[in-house]
């Protein structure tokens, strides 16, 4: 196997994890900048506050997002294990 192999693996792996990671974490970085502000203004320093709502943004940005975040792993798994054959050579 050669380096640009190898690097080109690494490269598509770590777009794989932003791809499938975004959403999730664009949800919990609004409702918690939300949240923020909420508690910036009203002078509420409540602890579950911010977690709550967030888990419960993740949660549903998974289920919006559910289906497109498996192709995607299905897609480099496959394309992975594809290439194990190409390795010995």
């Amino acid at each position: 196997m050669t380096p640009e192999a190898v690097i080109h693996i690494g490269r598509k792996a770590v777009e794989t994890v932003l791809l499938t990671s975004a959403p999730m974490l664009l949800a919990a970085m609004v409702i918690g900048l939300l949240i923020s502000i909420f508690q910036a203004a009203t002078q509420i320093n409540e602890q579950t506050m911010t977690f709550v709502p967030k888990i419960v943004a993740v949660f549903v940005t998974l289920l919006i997002f559910g289906p497109w975040i498996i192709e995607l792993l299905v897609t480099f798994t496959t394309g992975i294990i594809g290439q194990i054959a190409t390795i010995g050579q």
